[in-house]
Formats: C-alpha cells, sequence, structure tokens
C-alpha cells in the first residue's frame, strides 16, 4: 500500500489543520492583519473564513447563504467572525482540528482541499514558504481539476499538466510543468503560481488570468 492510501482524507484533513494551527502561533500581530493571498483578505480573515462553517447546522447554512444571497456567503462567515482576536481564532481552530459540520463533507474533503490552500494563501503572502506532504498534494490534486467551485476546468483546459515533484499528470494538449504546489495555486486562481511553472502550455494558462 502506497502512503497515498494509508491515510484518509479526514485524517489528512486534520493534520493540516495542526500543521497550520502550529504555524499561526508564529504569528506577530502585523502578520495576522497583513494581506493574504485571497482579494480583500488579511491572514486574519481566511482564518476566519475556514472556520466559519465548522459549527453550522442545515438551518445555519440556509441563514447565511440568503444574507449573502449566496455569491457573499464566505464574506458573510467572516464577517460575523471578525469580532474574534486572533488569539480566539487560534483557539477556535485548535478545538476544531477534526473537520465537522459543511467542512467535514465528502469523508473530509473539502477540508482538506481548503485547508491546503488557504495554508498557501497565508503563507506565500507572508513570505513563510513550507513543503506541503506529498502524501497530501497526491490525494489533492486529483480533486481540484472538476471541482466547480474551485473553477480550475476553464484555466488548464486544453492543456496537460504534469508536478516534478509528485506522481501527478492531468489532461492533454501542450504541457505545464512545476511543482505540485504550484500547479495546486495556479489551478485554484493564483497568479503568482504561474511564473513557477514552465512547459510550452504555461503561456496559454498565464493568458487565462
Amino acid at each position: 500500500m502506497s502512503a497515498v492510501d494509508e491515510k484518509s482524507l479526514m485524517e489528512m484533513a486534520r493534520q493540516e489543520r495542526a500543521d497550520l494551527a502550529a504555524f499561526l502561533a508564529t504569528l506577530t500581530p502585523v502578520e495576522w492583519m497583513a494581506p493574504s493571498l485571497c482579494d480583500k483578505w488579511s491572514v486574519k480573515d481566511v482564518v476566519a473564513h475556514m472556520v466559519s462553517y465548522e459549527d453550522l447546522g442545515f438551518v445555519g447554512l440556509i441563514k447565511r447563504f440568503l444574507k449573502g444571497r449566496i455569491v457573499r456567503a464566505n464574506e458573510v462567515g467572516v464577517e460575523e467572525f471578525s469580532p474574534m482576536t486572533p488569539e480566539d481564532l487560534l483557539g477556535f481552530l485548535n478545538n476544531h482540528l477534526q473537520p465537522r459540520g459543511l467542512t467535514a463533507g465528502f469523508g473530509g474533503m473539502i477540508a482538506l482541499v481548503d485547508g491546503t490552500i488557504h495554508h498557501q494563501d497565508i503563507r506565500r503572502a507572508l513570505g513563510r514558504p513550507r513543503v506541503v506532504p506529498v502524501d497530501r498534494l497526491e490525494r489533492i490534486l486529483p480533486l481540484v481539476p472538476s471541482n466547480p467551485r474551485l473553477g480550475a476546468g476553464k484555466r488548464i483546459r486544453g492543456l496537460r499538466l504534469r508536478a516534478t515533484d509528485a506522481d501527478w499528470t492531468h489532461g492533454s494538449g501542450p504541457e505545464v510543468v512545476g511543482p505540485g504546489e504550484a500547479l495546486l495555486m495556479a489551478m485554484t486562481g493564483r497568479r503568482v503560481a504561474v511564473d513557477e511553472l514552465t512547459g510550452a502550455g504555461q503561456p496559454t494558462l498565464a493568458g487565462r488570468f
């Protein structure tokens, strides 16, 4: 059995959250308020977004969607958690390392994919890189292209993506090559990661941003 098969999505999601919590504990107050890669969101806002769905039941979720007219549901969640301090948010995250509620959906897939992407949104913006564990990358990368919520399909249409540090390829056409983490971030709309990729298809991908 490969390392990719040994752990469930839920186990990986918990590990990813634990890694994020350990990193957040090292941040200064200035870093918490610094911009992230998510447009108009600070690091604190991203953390608030990540935990804002944890304790929502079905009724609470519907109310949030109605209040945000669906498209602004994420912003509504951030606004609801905005009174919390960084220490409050970190404590909340540490008490929710095991995903539950909406983020536990699809066996922990939502928490793992969103958690890894947003972890990188924070680290990249702060200039604090890390190496994403390869077993997590190899579970996450195949889940992204067909997920309509992430918008990857239209960005990578007609291209072949190949990770240089993980066992993953996708699609056909001119090739886009690079680290799995950079491919993940580019697929999900982070323009900064495109410059870290190479191959005949890279200019096509860059032109879609």
